[in-house]
C-alpha cells in the first residue's frame, strides 16, 4: 500500500482541513508531517466551529488513527488546549491520537526568540505568527532542540536548562525582556506533564508497518507550496518543507511509497503576513472578497 498526500498549492488557507475531513472516511490513518501551531485547519460540525493547529483533521472520525509525526514542531501548551477543546465532541483522544517521540518541542523561549528576531527586522519583518516555529526548527537543525521522547528521560530538566541558557544569551544580545517567562514556563511544565499521559510512539515504525499491512494513510500538509522553505517566496516562507518531500522526511516514508498527491487551491489567492503578493486587491472588490470568504487567518486572525 502507498501513502497519499494532501498539500496546499497556494500560501496556505486553501481549506485543507475541510478536504481532509471529506476524504478521511476512505483512510484508516491521517498523519501530520510538518509545521506546528502556525497551522490553522477550521472545521465546523452542527454549527460548532473548531480550529485544529497541531492535531490531524481526522480526529473527528472515531475509526481513524491520527498521528502527529516526527516532522512536526509541537507546542505542548497549545496541544493541551486543543485536546481540552475537543471535550465537547466526546472524542476519545487516548484511542485515536498518537504523538511521535521524535517530534520537536517548542519551549517558551522559542516564542520570545521569534518575537525578538521579528522586532529586530523592523520594516523588513517576514510576518511570523510568533508561535516559535522558526527558532524551534533552527535548534532542530543545529542539533540542540528537545524532542518529545526527551520528556520521558529523568535528565529532561537538565536538558531544558541547557537550552534555556543558550536562549537567554541570544535574548540578552537583542535586549529582549523576559518578564513573561516565569508564567510561560509554569504553563509549559503543566502541559509537559499532560503530554506524558498521551500515547507517545515511534511513528516511523507505526506508519511503515501500517503501509506494509495494507492500511490506507493520508498525510496532511500544513501551510502551502508557495511557503515552502526551499521553493517558496523566500525569505517570506515557513521553516519546513510543505511539499511531498516533506511528507517523506516528516513521517519516515520512502518516496517509492507515495501514492496519490492531492493539491488544494481556492478560486482566488490569499496571503497572510508579509511577502510579495502580485495580484493583491486593495480596493472595494478585495475587501468584499475578504468578508464574503471570511478570509482571516485561523491561527492569527490576520486579514
Amino acid at each position: 500500500m502507498k501513502m497519499d498526500v494532501l498539500l496546499g498549492l497556494q500560501w496556505g488557507d486553501e481549506g485543507k482541513g475541510k478536504i481532509v475531513d471529506v476524504l478521511a472516511p476512505d483512510y484508516e490513518i491521517v498523519a501530520r508531517f510538518q509545521g506546528g501551531p502556525n497551522a490553522g485547519h477550521t472545521l465546523e460540525f452542527d454549527g460548532i466551529k473548531h480550529v485544529l493547529h497541531q492535531i490531524p483533521s481526522g480526529i473527528f472520525r472515531s475509526q481513524i488513527l491520527n498521528i502527529i509525526g516526527n516532522g512536526v514542531v509541537l507546542d505542548p501548551v497549545i496541544l493541551k488546549k486543543e485536546i481540552e477543546g475537543l471535550g465537547k465532541f466526546s472524542i476519545d483522544y487516548m484511542k485515536n491520537l498518537v504523538v511521535s517521540k521524535k517530534a520537536t518541542i517548542i519551549v517558551p523561549t522559542h516564542k520570545l526568540l521569534d518575537a525578538a528576531y521579528e522586532k529586530s527586522k523592523g520594516d523588513k519583518k517576514i510576518g511570523s505568527t510568533l508561535k516559535g516555529i522558526g527558532p524551534t526548527y533552527q535548534d532542530k537543525i543545529g542539533r540542540s532542540a528537545l524532542r518529545i521522547g526527551d520528556i520521558l528521560s529523568p535528565d529532561f530538566p537538565d536538558k531544558y536548562q541547557t537550552l534555556l541558557e543558550k536562549h537567554r544569551t541570544i535574548l540578552s544580545f537583542y535586549d529582549f525582556p523576559l518578564d513573561e517567562l516565569p508564567e510561560l514556563e509554569k504553563n509549559f511544565f503543566d502541559a509537559i506533564a499532560f503530554v506524558k499521559s498521551l500515547n507517545l510512539i515511534d511513528s516511523e515504525y507505526v506508519v511503515n508497518e501500517a503501509l506494509s499491512g495494507g492500511k490506507k494513510i493520508l498525510a496532511e500538509g500544513a501551510q502551502g507550496s508557495l511557503l515552502d522553505i526551499d521553493f517558496g517566496s523566500y525569505p517570506f516562507v515557513t521553516s519546513s518543507s510543505t511539499m511531498t518531500a516533506g511528507a517523506c522526511s516528516g513521517l519516515g516514508v520512502a518516496p517509492s511509497r507515495i501514492g496519490e498527491v492531492f493539491g488544494i487551491f481556492k478560486a482566488y489567492c490569499t496571503r497572510v503576513g508579509s511577502g510579495p503578493f502580485p495580484t493583491e486587491l486593495f480596493d472595494d472588490t478585495g475587501e468584499a472578497m475578504r468578508k464574503e470568504g471570511n478570509e482571516f487567518g485561523s491561527t492569527t486572525g490576520r486579514p
